[in-house]
């Protein structure tokens, strides 16, 4: 078997020979017992070669078996080097599809090594890593745990850069457990340890993404447009694939607001025309429903586009709610010639079950959207006349109020006289 030093030549060689046989070169590297420093910098070449060999070839095992195996070696470069191979490494399996568990595992491996070789710097943010794989599998208490402790720990080091990081984590670990009071508070501290330094622009874009999501959790769909569009601005100059979240978000935005017909115009911009594809298809067509008041239409699009609306927890949320507002309005539409009228007549109009149609007449009675009752032995819904408010009422309160403030100021006066 040909033995391959750590040269300049053989990574040439390698560069140059298939896959499989490229891949055992770069091992054969590494094996090179040479520490001298242009040994050193070969291998560090090697490493990137190999990484990006396997991940090709989607090898998540094998990288996982590469990162233990270069642990001796780490103990002859400068620690800024390891941490910055540890994490390409990371980086290398999380390209490969399915492989959450995979880098769960792998993250613990190297928090338990870092923390025996007591490697902080390298451990904090492996820790940081593995908090947000953590939450992506929905294991949020061993997430929020993991981060509780970080926190505390990279305050006291003062790592503005990593505490940013590690606040937008627990921000988003704490919307996804609907904690939005924390959620918010945890976003506040990202945005003042990130006023003090200089914030690349992907972290910026992903500040302004939680701030945009955060208000419009709160209704506050103009603000959270802003965001969305600062975010989408960082993203789209960087080539992030975010940025495509970040439009649909928008377009959200302005659907809730009840301004559809600005989607249109904004998916032909420029800007727009680059992304389009089945994200903002769903949106238009949810925009297209909403504006032709259509709950037909509107379920088409849900059952047409739902990768895109359904399994996007952020989009679901609102167009729940934007179902609900569209149903209400066709119902109240519906319902307004009459005064009595069987609730199946109202189903078969609408197009809806029964039982879902009477269920939400029977909320929006609660919620006093319209005054009535369910005759649910006759199968009827009885409208009544909206109730005249009686001025009498208003009035005598205003009075009594009035003669508070008479006697208070004669109170007063009292108290001066006496005094």
């Amino acid at each position: 078997m040909v033995s391959y030093p750590a040269t300049t030549e053989t990574i040439s060689l390698a560069l140059e020979a298939n896959s499989s046989e490229a891949i055992s070169i770069l091992y054969q590297v590494l094996e090179d017992p040479s520490s001298s420093p242009e040994a050193l910098r070969i291998k560090e070449q090697a490493i990137t070669n190999l990484c990006d060999r396997l991940t090709e070839e989607k090898r998540g095992e094998d990288l996982r078996r590469l990162l233990t195996k270069l642990r001796s070696f780490f103990s002859l470069i400068p620690k800024a080097k390891t941490a910055k191979i540890v994490r390409g490494i990371i980086d290398a399996v999380a390209k490969i599809p399915g492989t959450t568990d995979l880098q769960i595992t792998l993250c613990k491996e190297m928090v338990e090594w870092t923390r025996a070789e007591k490697r902080t710097f390298l451990r904090q943010r492996v820790e940081a890593r593995l908090a947000a794989l953590l939450m992506e599998n929905k294991e949020y208490v061993e997430a929020l745990a993991l981060l509780s402790t970080l926190v505390k720990e990279v305050r006291r080091l003062d790592d503005k850069l990593l505490l940013v990081d590690i606040d937008l984590l627990e921000s988003k670990l704490h919307f996804s457990l609907r904690n939005l009071p924390k959620a918010k508070a945890a976003l506040t501290a990202a945005r003042t340890a990130a006023n003090a330094i200089y914030v690349p622009p992907a972290q910026q874009g992903t500040i302004d993404l939680q701030s945009g999501i955060l208000h419009a959790e709160e209704k506050d769909y103009k603000t959270g447009y802003s965001y969305f569009f600062e975010a989408f601005e960082s993203f789209n100059a960087l080539g992030d694939p975010r940025a495509v979240f970040s439009l649909k978000y928008m377009l959200l935005c302005k659907i809730m607001v009840s301004q559809a017909d600005d989607v249109a115009g904004i998916i032909s911009s420029k800007a727009g025309l680059q992304y389009v594809g089945p994200d903002l298809d769903a949106m238009k067509a949810v925009a297209d429903a909403h504006s032709k008041r259509s709950l037909k239409l509107f379920e088409n699009a849900l059952r047409d586009y739902k990768v895109q609306l359904e399994d996007d927890p952020i989009v679901h949320r609102h167009l729940s709610s934007l179902y609900d507002t569209l149903l209400e309005q066709n119902l109240c539409r519906l319902i307004e010639p009459f005064s009595r009228v069987e609730i199946a007549h109202i189903a078969e109009l609408i197009g809806l079950p029964v039982d879902h149609v009477e269920k939400k007449l029977s909320q929006m009675i609660l919620d006093k959207k319209f005054a009535g009752t369910l005759d649910q032995g006759a199968g009827c819904l009885i409208i009544f006349e909206d109730p005249k408010a009686d001025a009498i009422y208003s009035a005598t309160l205003d009075t009594i109020a009035n003669m508070g403030k008479v006697v208070d100021s004669l109170y007063v006066r009292s108290a001066k006289i006496m005094a």
